[in-house]
């Protein structure tokens, strides 16, 4: 199967859910959740993401998770996964709740796609305080493409993790997962990665994105979001649209974009030191706002 297959079949297979210039979404991806271990990226900016999530709650945002959410390759229970951050999926929970939150399949939590799994792990929890099982977030489902239809135009936004487009990370998932489990996560206390990662892989970076950017083209410059890279991106109007939201593990920082008033907007959440010496999360406007209309080819 061809990453042009792979990649139509994520989108035809997409849940649609419709919008309008009030709705407003943030996008993340590639959180990589872990167990708070020293091969867990995501425990270095945990506290700006926590407070990020907070603030998007509070402002009434729907929460999109372009895959990669939690780290599945490196821990071999979620439960693990769970405790080590409580606080993030209680405020998960809280979207869930109000049906503010969307979550797509990466190739790092591949095995989402089996509801066995979903079921298991997913729907409840053991709360130690009652000593029972109460619901996590019962009955959700994750698919490989997610599509926002807004009402009044009929613009579509597409979302797919983007491995859909690097053969290894797809097709060979289950190999990739047993080297990192073997190999790749114990080289990583000496700051070795994982050289299949597009992320860490400049060569492997640059084909997942012209495969990405060929299937937009011959798509009608379909409005398309992934992750999968780490790399930011966000073209003009005009340009091949082909937006990155980039990660949760930068060194320091996490970046998303934004969707508010029928526009759309790439951020950075990091600390900051004020004068007087404290430290603050704060929000960093990178590019836009852009109206989504800008990018509508029909």
């Amino acid at each position: 199967m061809s990453s042009r297959t792979r990649m139509s079949r994520a989108y035809n297979a997409a849940r649609r859910v419709t919008f309008n210039d009030d709705s407003k979404f943030i996008i993340f991806s590639d959180c990589h959740r872990g167990d708070n271990s020293f091969a867990d990226d995501f425990a270095n900016n945990r506290n700006i993401y926590f407070h990020a999530l907070q603030d998007y709650y509070k402002n009434g945002f729907t929460y999109c998770e372009v895959g990669d959410g939690d780290e599945l390759w490196e821990n071999l229970f979620f439960k693990d996964i769970f405790e080590a951050h409580q606080n993030v999926y209680a405020l998960m929970k809280l979207f869930y709740a109000e049906n503010r939150l969307l979550r797509v399949v990466g190739n790092h939590d591949m095995v989402y796609l089996n509801q066995n799994f979903v079921e298991k792990n997913l729907f409840t929890y053991f709360d130690k305080i009652t000593n029972k099982e109460a619901p996590l977030f019962p009955g959700i489902k994750f698919t490989e493409g997610l599509i926002l239809e807004h009402e009044t135009t009929g613009q579509e936004i597409f979302m797919m993790h983007g491995h859909q487009a690097d053969w290894m990370n797809y097709v060979g998932w289950k190999f990739n997962r047993f080297m990192v489990r073997a190999l790749w996560r114990q080289l990583q206390i000496f700051g070795i990665g994982d050289p299949t990662s597009p992320a860490k892989n400049y060569k492997e970076l640059i084909k997942v994105e012209r495969r990405t950017k060929r299937w937009i083209v011959e798509n009608k410059n379909i409005f398309t979001i992934t992750g999968h890279t780490h790399r930011p991106r966000f073209p003009e109007p005009g340009e091949i649209a082909f937006f990155n939201d980039g990660s949760c593990v930068h060194p320091r920082s996490i970046t998303g974009l934004e969707i508010e008033k029928g526009e759309i907007s790439l951020i950075k959440w990091h600390i900051s030191t004020t004068e007087d010496g404290i430290l603050k999360v704060g929000r960093v406007l990178l590019e836009g706002p852009q109206k989504l209309i800008d990018y509508k080819t029909e």
